[in-house]
């Protein structure tokens, strides 16, 4: 019977891995391959504050032109207790391919609990950013297959938001999006919070207009301004709409809001 499964596969049959093999059949050339990865679509941005920090991201969940569900949250609880996340300071958002968002997700959080278990204390939002890092980098030869933005208060109490690139390149920003819409919402993110092509009014005419200096805008503003970067969004982007799930660290803790979006 051992020697059924140590012999060469037939000639002309399927081989046993997934690795891309070429084979000849009567019609020609066919190629099998396999690529684990797939886009689930969806977008997510995160805002930092003077002493808060917002990220937010829809709930629609797609495979192409399909929609697999209008509720798959990109935004999780880092490092708190219980499945409701309690006491927890850190908030990771992840979107891309979900399965390996889900898996970085736990993975992080496992290292944050065992942390605070180890050393009595809470695991700072800088040390979980570069443990984040670290993740994705160890796993640069085949990534998660995901963009990730990190957010939190730094120990000054100021808003600290980290973004990623898929193997661990990251910086501390003030905004970000990522995602499916991300082109759409970024340049909107640059002129309203970055203060992009902003000018002083009055300061002179042409290139000798002063660029108007960026500073922390109110956390009432920031919310106007994250449901409005999604509501314009969903206008022009398929892969986005459903829902809107908001986070929002400060001092005192996590607040989570949802707010509907449009469903076609």
């Amino acid at each position: 019977m051992a020697s059924v499964f140590s012999g060469a596969p037939p000639q002309g049959g399927p081989g046993y891995s997934f690795s891309q093999t070429r084979i000849a059949t009567s019609s020609g050339i066919r190629e099998h391959s396999f690529y684990p990865y797939t886009d689930n679509g969806g977008s997510t941005l995160g805002v930092s504050g003077a002493d808060f920090t917002i990220l937010a991201g829809d709930t629609r969940s797609t495979s192409g032109y399909n929609i697999n569900t209008r509720y798959a949250p990109k935004l999780f609880k880092i490092g708190g207790e219980g499945p409701d996340g309690t006491g927890a300071r850190i908030v990771l958002s992840v979107v891309g391919f979900a399965a390996d968002g889900d898996a970085l997700k736990e993975r992080l959080d496992t290292i944050v609990k065992m942390y605070k278990y180890q050393h009595g204390k809470p695991m700072s939002v800088a040390a979980c950013a570069q443990r984040l890092s670290h993740i994705l980098y160890n796993k640069r030869f085949f990534p998660y297959y995901v963009h990730a933005i990190l957010g939190g208060l730094d120990e000054e109490g100021r808003g600290a938001l980290y973004s990623y690139d898929p193997v661990g390149s990251y910086e501390r920003e003030q905004c970000r999006a990522a995602g499916a819409a991300a082109s759409l919402i970024m340049p909107f993110l640059d002129n309203q919070v970055n203060f992009k092509n902003q000018y002083i009014p009055g300061s002179g005419v042409g290139h000798a207009l002063e660029q108007r200096v960026p500073e922390p805008l109110p956390r009432k503003d920031v919310e106007e301004l994250v449901k409005d970067a999604f509501t314009s969004a969903v206008e022009r982007h398929i892969e986005v709409g459903d829902g809107l799930q908001m986070m929002i660290i400060t001092k005192e803790g996590i607040q989570e809001t949802f707010s509907e979006l449009k469903k076609d």
